[in-house]
């Protein structure tokens, strides 16, 4: 049996929690489905993130089921099967239940025959409502045979909820173990930057920078990235989502990179753009001094207490000003934010939270205002300036695309920058790159 990687007294603290949550109600939460790439190879397998959240158990074909009136949790899950797991390996069966810390466990084929009469002892039924048609369909078949049961004086649940509205809130603040694993997916994912860095030349392909990255992930034990790379030369870079990554990288020219690896389930994140000879040239580095200076604000702004909104705001001010300096736009600061001009250089927000998902759950503005910083969430800081061909911008600052990124921890007294081992002052870009 392989060792359990992770330590299951965490799981079982965030079933209570949740189980407390749920009072006399019952939930339901399978884990993501296997998914055919083509023909008959799968992609790889990667666990629903709620499931994990609450079981750490990351095979497929399972389900967890939390009894709130009995204060148990239970896992259905595939059977051991000696001829599969000469195929594909190891398989927990229900002997899960002491390895995770589960009160039952059962084969998954247990199932249908299982749900419906818990469903009757339950008044209240959560689960994760209207994200899968197929899931929906089938709890619904449940509920009938449930509701079939009234003659033996059982009745089925007539209130339902938002299983994963309740879990959302409970990931937004990570604790201890989560912190310490999205600190290390920003460790490797930093060295990857950096190693990128380094390689960089003129002439290569942006496919063999990515090669750089994925190497250094897979060799520290992120297996996948927790996005696809996006590694982008010259005016690709003005493409946010770009990710052909097959454009050869010419002198002269900026690289922007946005790339991090999933490490025990979490994302990293980081952007660092920087000039494919190692030197900046005048005008990309007049334009990077704003990004930079627009994060460092932003990040300034994350402190515990303060609302959601305020690195936003904080980026923002500072962009525009450098817009206007840059002759980008003309106006004031006031006037061109209330006009919205400054969509044409930077369209996006200022960044997400960041855990388990790459945009990770959480919401931002629960029931109308804004909500605050607290200790022990997660967020990204990410501004960028993306200038296409237009007739009204100077022609020096064409088809220059810059993006800086960082994974920020709120702390009890401020914040904490865990992924800032990459370099992004222009000089200590210039300096690392002169090296190699």
């Amino acid at each position: 049996m392989p060792d359990v990687i992770v330590m299951h007294v965490s799981f079982q603290h965030r079933r209570q929690r949740l189980l407390a949550q749920l009072g006399d109600a019952i939930a339901i939460l399978p884990t993501a489905p296997e998914v055919i790439r083509n023909g008959d190879a799968h992609y790889p397998y990667r666990g629903d993130s709620h499931f994990l959240y609450l079981t750490g158990f990351s095979e497929p074909e399972a389900v967890l089921v939390l009894d709130g009136k009995a204060g148990k949790a239970l896992l259905f899950c595939r059977d051991k099967n000696p001829d599969s797991e000469i195929w594909d390996g190891f398989r927990y069966g229900p002997a899960a239940a002491e390895a995770f810390g589960f009160d039952e466990a059962y084969s998954i084929v247990e199932l249908d025959q299982r749900l419906p009469p818990l469903l009757a002892e339950h008044a209240a039924l959560y689960w994760a409502v209207g994200r899968d048609t197929g899931w929906d369909a089938r709890i619904a078949g449940y509920l009938q045979q449930a509701r079939q049961q009234a003659r033996v004086g059982k009745d089925a649940p007539q209130q339902y909820g938002d299983l994963l509205a309740l879990i959302d809130e409970m990931r937004l603040l990570k604790d201890e173990r989560e912190i310490a694993v999205l600190q290390q997916a920003g460790r490797i994912s930093a060295e990857a930057h950096v190693r990128a860095m380094q390689a960089c030349r003129p002439g290569m392909m942006e496919y063999q920078i990515e090669a750089e990255l994925l190497h250094h992930f897979v060799r520290n034990g992120a297996r996948q990235p927790a996005y696809e790379s996006i590694v982008a030369g010259g005016a690709n870079a003005c493409t946010l989502h770009y990710a052909a990554n097959n454009a050869r990288l010419n002198d002269g020219d900026l690289l922007l990179i946005d790339a991090g690896c999933e490490f025990n389930g979490y994302a990293g994140d980081i952007t660092r753009t920087f000039p494919v000879n190692g030197r900046f040239s005048g005008a990309q580095r007049d334009v990077y001094e704003v990004v930079l200076a627009a994060q460092l604000a932003a990040i300034a702004a994350v402190q515990p207490g303060a609302r959601l909104d305020a690195p936003a705001d904080a980026a923002l001010r500072v962009l525009v000003q450098g817009m206007l300096d840059l002759k980008l736009l003309a106006g004031s600061v006031d006037g061109v934010i209330e006009s919205g001009d400054y969509r044409r250089f930077y369209m996006h927000g200022i960044g997400h939270f960041i855990g388990l998902d790459v945009h990770d759950v959480g919401a931002r503005r629960p029931g109308g205002p804004w909500r605050s910083f607290e200790s022990g969430m997660c967020t990204t800081i990410e501004p960028g300036l993306y200038i296409r061909p237009d007739d009204r911008v100077p022609a020096v600052f064409h088809n220059i695309g810059i993006r800086i990124e960082d994974n920020v921890l709120v702390t009890d007294d401020g914040h904490q920058v865990y992924t800032d081992d990459v370099p992004k002052r222009i000089d200590d870009i210039e300096a690392l790159m002169k090296q190699h």
